[in-house]
């Protein structure tokens, strides 16, 4: 992928990539769920929902994706960073994003279940918390919804719409 600024200018380059994740987290038996962490134009962490295979409730994408910046940074605080992610952060991912200062989150899909983020919850711009996330939901979203509602869909052996 070519080297490209975090901005809104860009937010489908980079949602492409977490896209990618996505459908290598579909390929191993896990929720589609692919994040990208950019800092200053360059991907400095990533991941793919990994739960199942990793026997640990905490391996939600922006979680991998978030450790494996951390270790590029040298810190647990990514300041001017962007995470990027095909889904809208459950709770706990949410209040990682707060707690690494990461400044701007870009989702997919919006979780009317659980989001936190600003559907159900929002975590990432709560007054209570001392850190607010920048976001913009719906990039690529009809991508990143057509990719769980198929994969639910299949697994719940159900043809058709829905």
């Amino acid at each position: 992928m070519a080297v490209a600024p975090d901005t809104p200018d860009n937010d489908s380059d980079w949602m492409r990539r977490a896209l990618e994740l996505a459908r290598q987290a579909e390929a191993a038996g896990e929720v589609p769920v692919g994040a990208v962490v950019v800092h200053d134009g360059k991907i400095i962490g990533q991941g793919a929902n990994a739960p199942i295979a990793n026997d640990d409730p905490t391996a939600h994408a922006e979680i991998l994706a978030l450790r494996a910046a951390g270790r590029v940074m040298g810190n647990y605080r990514l300041p001017d960073t962007t995470l990027y992610v095909t889904m809208e952060p459950c709770p706990m991912c949410a209040g990682a994003l707060v707690h690494a200062r990461v400044s701007r989150l870009v989702y997919g899909a919006p979780d009317p279940r659980v989001g936190a983020a600003g559907s159900v919850f929002d975590i990432v711009r709560a007054p209570e918390v001392n850190h607010r996330v920048e976001v913009t939901g719906g990039v690529l979203e009809n991508e990143s919804r057509a990719l769980l509602q198929g994969f639910f869909r299949a697994r719940r052996g159900v043809a058709g719409g829905g």
